[in-house]
C-alpha cells in the first residue's frame, strides 16, 4: 500500500484527513436583532439535529459558526460518540456553537464518500481515539487531531463508485421507512377518525374511573442483568415495543421482585416522562406471560379493557390532543398521575374494542414487516461497506450482486 507521497491515481493512501480535507469555518458576529436557524450533530453519523432558530438577543453566544452546504461538521464535545456527519447539499442557512467545526473537500475527496465514511465504526473508533480531556463528556476533538486521523481512502473513482453502491441500499432503505411512516399516518387518522366519532352503545370515561394507575419504583442502569426479572422503563416503550410486548429487553435480579411494582399480563404501561411531548403518554399493552418490573418514569394502568384498545388510545390523536394541556416542561416533559386521571377515554362495546384492535393491529404488522426489512438491509450495509472498505470485497462484484 502507498504512502500519500507515492500514491498514484488508482492506488489507496493511507493519508492523514488533512490530505481530503481543509478547515473552512465562517465565523458570524451574533445580532441581537436577528435569529439563527441552528442544528447540531447526531451520533454514529446519523446527519444534523435541526433545532428551533434561536433569537440572536437570548443566547449567550457572541459568535457562531455558519454551517454550509457539501461540508464535514462534528462535534468537538460529542466526537467521541461518531457526532459526524456531511451536511446536505440542500441545507439552508444554518449555524451552530464554535463547538462544531466545519471542513471543505480537497479535489481527491468526494463528499458522498465521506458522508459514507462518517456511518461506519471505523471512524466512530477513530474519533473516540482522538478525543482528549478528562473523560465523559468533558472530552473534546480539537480539529488539528482530527485532521491527523490516518485512514486508508480510495482513490476518487472508487469513491464514486462506492458510493453508488452503498446508495442504492440507502434508497431502499429510505423507502421502506416512508412507506411504513405513511401506514402510521393512515392508521393514527383512521384510529382518530372511529375514537372521535364513536357509535352506538359506546361510554367516556376519565381514566380514573375506567382503571386504576399506579406509579412503578424506581431502579438503575447499574441494576440491570442479562437475565432475571424483565422490567420496563419510558425509553422502551417509544425505541423497542409497538402498542403491545411480549418480552422486555432488560433485566434486573430476580430478588428485586418483592421490592417492585410489577405490571402483569393485559396490564398498559405509559410513559409519564421524556425528553420530548410527542413521547409523553406512549403506552405498550404487556401481553407476556409474566410479571415484568415498571420503572418510576412510568404509570401501570389496570382496567377491565381489551389491552391493546388501550394502548391504541393512547396512540391516537384524541390522546395526544388532551395530554398537552396537562404536560408540564422543565428539564424534560413529564405527566402527572393526577392529570392523566383526568383524560376521558371512549369505551366501545367489548366487541367494538376488540375489532378496532385488529383492524389496527393488521396496519402495525405491515409497518413491523417493513420496518425488519429496513433493519436487514442495514445490516447488510454494514457488511457490504465493511468488505469494500477493508477491500475483501470487489466493487466490481458488489456492484453486480446490487
Amino acid at each position: 500500500m502507498s504512502e500519500v507521497a507515492a500514491g498514484s491515481q488508482e492506488e489507496w493512501l493511507r493519508a492523514p484527513f488533512s490530505r481530503f480535507l481543509t478547515p473552512n469555518v465562517a465565523i458570524v458576529d451574533v445580532d441581537p436583532g436577528q435569529s439563527y436557524p441552528t442544528v447540531g450533530v447526531l451520533n454514529r453519523g446519523r446527519g444534523l439535529l435541526y433545532r428551533d432558530p434561536v433569537a440572536g438577543s437570548s443566547t449567550a453566544y457572541k459568535k457562531l459558526n455558519r454551517i454550509g452546504s457539501g461540508l464535514l461538521v462534528y462535534s468537538r464535545l460529542k466526537a467521541f460518540e461518531g457526532a459526524i456527519t456531511v451536511t446536505p447539499d440542500d441545507l439552508p442557512e444554518s449555524f451552530a456553537s464554535q463547538e462544531f467545526p466545519t471542513f471543505a473537500f480537497a479535489s481527491g475527496g468526494d463528499p458522498d464518500f465521506f458522508r459514507i465514511l462518517t456511518t461506519t465504526q471505523s471512524m466512530w473508533d477513530a474519533l473516540q481515539g482522538a478525543s482528549k480531556g478528562m473523560g465523559g463528556r468533558r472530552e473534546r476533538v480539537k480539529p488539528a487531531d482530527f485532521l491527523n486521523i490516518v485512514m486508508d481512502i480510495p482513490p476518487l473513482p472508487v469513491q464514486k463508485r462506492i458510493v453508488e453502491v452503498i446508495s442504492v441500499i440507502d434508497e431502499q432503505v429510505a423507502a421502506l421507512e416512508v412507506e411504513a411512516d405513511s401506514l402510521l399516518r393512515v392508521r393514527n387518522a383512521a384510529l382518530g377518525d372511529m375514537l372521535s366519532r364513536g357509535g352506538e352503545g359506546w361510554l367516556s370515561a376519565p381514566l380514573s374511573a375506567a382503571g386504576t394507575l399506579t406509579r412503578g419504583r424506581r431502579f438503575v442502569k447499574n441494576d440491570y442483568t442479562e437475565s432475571g426479572l424483565g422490567c420496563i422503563h419510558y425509553g422502551q416503550i417509544y425505541t423497542d415495543f409497538g402498542a403491545s410486548a411480549t418480552r422486555t429487553v432488560t433485566y434486573l435480579p430476580e430478588s428485586f421482585r418483592g421490592s417492585m411494582r410489577l405490571a402483569q399480563p393485559g396490564d398498559v404501561v405509559i410513559a409519564g416522562t421524556s425528553e420530548n411531548v410527542e413521547d409523553v403518554g406512549k403506552a405498550v399493552a404487556w401481553l407476556g406471560d409474566d410479571d415484568v418490573a415498571v420503572h418510576d418514569d412510568c404509570f401501570i394502568f389496570r382496567h377491565d379493557l381489551d389491552s391493546k384498545f388501550v394502548s391504541y388510545f393512547f396512540a391516537s390523536p384524541l390522546f395526544q390532543h388532551q395530554k398537552r394541556q396537562f404536560t408540564s416542561v422543565t428539564k424534560v416533559v413529564r405527566i402527572s398521575a393526577a392529570n392523566l386521571k383526568k383524560i376521558v377515554m371512549p369505551v366501545p362495546p367489548r366487541e367494538e374494542q376488540e375489532r378496532i384492535s385488529e383492524m389496527t393491529g393488521a396496519v402495525d404488522a405491515q409497518v413491523v414487516a417493513l420496518r425488519a426489512e429496513a433493519e436487514r438491509l442495514r445490516q447488510a450495509r454494514v457488511a457490504l461497506l465493511s468488505g469494500l472498505l477493508d477491500r475483501t470485497i470487489d466493487i466490481k462484484s458488489a456492484k453486480l450482486e446490487v
